[in-house]
């Protein structure tokens, strides 16, 4: 018989002897009660009395139908008492009657039993309905759980022993369920570092709390060459005081869904990797900085090391000397080992590709290729870099050429390793390198063809604008050309010519655009110029002409340019624009004026007439010439160039030289956003009148933007 005396008060001599029945009562209690022959409760359980109600001191002697069975079933009731009195037990599920009125359903088992004086009696067991259906319903869920579930699933006890092991965790370790029962985890699977697992599941029995998702990494009997991964969580299982019994551990292998998030996450990285270079390499078109660009994207992101190295004979087309061929320069390299030989990896080296080498190949094919070991012999042929291969074999774990490949030409190559610390390169990396490598190519490229057209532009330029300027009657003279940038060439140019009758005609102008095509405009209007100058065309005429050369060349073709023609003898200028900046004129007592005379229209513009402007120049007077990219640009506007320029002009006793650098310093503190061309011609004085000249600096008018530029 079972009591209400609490687990603690039991004494530990008992539940040694006889074990402790709590968990029958916990999970299914039992009501016990026994009647006499006559039919009255002799003996009442306290489980009966938790399901029913009753006291024992309410229902001991007195005769139970009455009190336990309801009315309508008083007659079934005297036939079964009938039938246990003459020794017959009987099952069934009967109503009984709770001390409050209700009816509880009940599966019952009543049989004979002697009674205190040696009669036959009756003994009643029986259990509510509702909890046999729930530890029914629960076992099945169980059951079902444990031998259909796809999960992993094992009961453990409080000393982490197997209870209880499901087949799909039997298949997971490689060790069958019953090899299972009775061991600790780090017994049945060591290599999943089961030690640490134990800690998790300790922690669970000691707080009583769950733990979810817990992630291992390891390899077990069931796939001993592979690494899986397991999704582990664990829950107390706690009886209906509380007290822990073990614990239920459930595991999901995520191997493949793990290695589908790190394939996402590596696709992620990748994607990133490829949008960076696209705002890292190609900034501008130098192509030294490209391929600098090119390695610091590289390494260390992908790469201990990228060496980029082009061809000598497409660094250089216009060579044809045989010894060239092959020869491949160092143009960027990064190399993060502090032991690598730096003396034999500078920048800037060169030298022959071996004949037959794996790198000769990957020129001749253009087909990237993984490099070994046995490839650095022939790679480095060179006697003096016995150091160079000792740190290859010593240091290099893998390694990748990859051609530069653009516009269906080969430029050199791209050499990438990784040290033997480093997870070699995977069939991703090689995928990613090369795509990289393909878009650097690109990029390369474009400076390499920028390099190659601004040389060609240069050279034009040069052999068509003659810098170098004459001695002239009256005059002296100074000019200057500054490109855009280091990078950049374009239509700017000055000259000046010598003319019949002590006269000298003095020319600036400005093709549109940029380039060898803008140099090569700018030679033919500059040719043009020289020609008509020397058949004594007048100013006017000649711009009359340049605007027909101009409009010949195209719709989209335009310039702009100031002739001057200056005459010593009557000491002044004749000058007409087209559409250019209106030149300054600072006389001798610094007085400042921008030239207000027709404007003309830019060359190419369809201009009928250009007019001319009568200046008087007399002796110390300066003549300032010059293209717009002196006075525009973002940050100020026509107006405040002209103020600046006016500025500038000051302590004219200098020579030209100085008073050039000095406008140029001036308005140009930074590089220029545009080409600029300055030429000064400042009249001389006879002999023994030069004296300096005061620094009140004084305008004709405020500088004004003229019409018609």
């Amino acid at each position: 018989m079972d009591t209400h005396e609490p687990t603690s008060a039991v004494p530990d001599h008992l539940l040694s002897a006889v074990g402790y029945a709590g968990v029958l009562r916990d999970l299914l209690p039992i009501a016990l009660w026994r009647a006499d022959s006559d039919g009255r409760i002799v003996e009442w359980s306290l489980a009966a009395s938790d399901l029913l109600g009753y006291g024992p001191e309410q229902l001991l002697g007195r005769n139970a139908i009455p009190i336990l069975v309801p009315e309508s079933n008083w007659e079934l009731a005297d036939q079964l008492t009938q039938k246990v009195l003459a020794g017959e037990a009987v099952v069934g599920n009967l109503p009984v009657r709770h001390r409050d009125g209700h009816l509880v359903p009940m599966e019952m088992w009543i049989c004979p039993s002697a009674d205190p004086r040696g009669e036959t009696g009756i003994l009643a067991i029986a259990v509510e309905t509702s909890a046999v259906l729930r530890m029914r319903d629960s076992l099945a869920a169980m059951e079902g759980l444990f031998t259909q579930s796809p999960i992993g699933l094992a009961m453990l006890g409080p000393d982490l022993r197997f209870l209880r092991v499901n087949d799909a965790l039997a298949r997971m370790n490689g060790v069958s369920a019953a090899e299972h029962l009775g061991k600790r985890p780090a017994e049945v699977a060591p290599g999943v570092n089961a030690p640490a697992l134990e800690n998790v599941m300790r922690q669970v029995l000691d707080r009583g709390r769950a733990v979810v998702d817990v992630r291992r990494t390891g390899r077990t009997p069931a796939d001993p060459d592979h690494d899986r991964t397991w999704s582990c969580s664990y829950a107390p299982l706690l009886d209906s005081a509380g007290r822990p019994l073990g614990v239920i551990a459930s595991l999901i292998d995520i191997t493949d869904g793990q290695q589908a998030h790190l394939d996402a996450e590596r696709a992620q990285h990748r994607f990133g990797l490829l949008a960076e270079a696209g705002t890292r390499i190609g900034t501008t078109l130098d192509l030294r900085q490209t391929a600098e660009e090119v390695v610091e994207v590289l390494v260390p992101q992908l790469a201990d090391s990228a060496d980029v190295q082009l061809l000598e004979e497409v660094l250089d087309p216009d060579e044809v000397a045989a010894s060239i061929h092959g020869v491949a320069r160092r143009m960027a390299a990064v190399f993060t080992d502090p032991l690598a030989p730096a003396e034999k990896l500078a920048v800037g080296m060169t030298y022959q590709i071996p004949p037959g080498s794996v790198y000769e190949q990957v020129i001749a094919d253009g087909h990237a290729m993984n490099l070994y070991l046995s490839d650095i012999p022939a790679l480095i042929s060179d006697p003096h870099a016995e150091r160079l291969r000792e740190y290859l074999f010593a240091h290099v774990g893998s390694a990748r050429l990859i051609p530069l490949v653009a516009r269906g030409k080969v430029l050199g190559a791209v050499v990438v390793t990784r040290t033997r610390g480093r997870e070699p390169f995977s069939e991703q990396d090689c995928v990613l390198i090369d795509e990289l490598v393909a878009r650097a190519a690109l990029y390369i490229d474009n400076a390499r063809l920028y390099t190659s057209q601004r040389k060609a532009a240069l050279t034009l330029q040069r052999s068509l604008m003659n810098t170098s300027l004459p001695e002239v009657t009256g005059l002296e003279l100074t000019g200057r050309y500054l490109p855009a940038s280091e990078h950049e060439v374009g239509g700017d140019w000055f000259d000046v010519i010598t003319l019949p009758h002590n006269r000298t005609g003095l020319v600036i102008g400005d093709v549109m655009g940029h380039g060898i095509h803008a140099a090569a405009v700018m030679g033919q209007l500059r040719t043009a110029v020289r020609t008509l100058a020397r058949h004594d065309v007048p100013p006017a005429q000649i711009l009359s002409s340049l605007d027909a050369t101009v409009a010949d060349l195209g719709e989209n073709e335009m310039a702009t340019c100031v002739y001057a023609v200056h005459d010593a003898a009557a000491g002044g200028c004749v000058i007409a624009r087209a559409g250019h900046p209106p030149p300054a004129v600072v006389d001798a007592q610094g007085t400042i004026a921008f030239l207000d005379g027709p404007p003309g229209t830019p060359l190419g513009a369809g201009g009928q007439d250009f007019g001319t402007e009568q200046v008087q120049l007399p002796p110390g007077s300066l003549l300032v010439l010059y293209t717009d990219g002196l006075i525009e640009a973002r940050d100020r506007d026509i107006d405040q160039g002209l103020q600046q320029l006016s500025r500038a002009l000051r302590h004219l006793e200098h020579p030209l030289e100085k008073i050039c650098d000095h406008i140029l310093g001036r308005l140009l503190p930074s590089p220029a956003q545009d080409d600029v061309a300055v030429l000064l011609a400042r009249t001389l004085r006879p002999r023994g009148s030069v004296r300096s000249l005061p620094e009140r600096h004084h305008m004709g008018g405020p500088a004004r933007k003229v019409r018609g530029w």
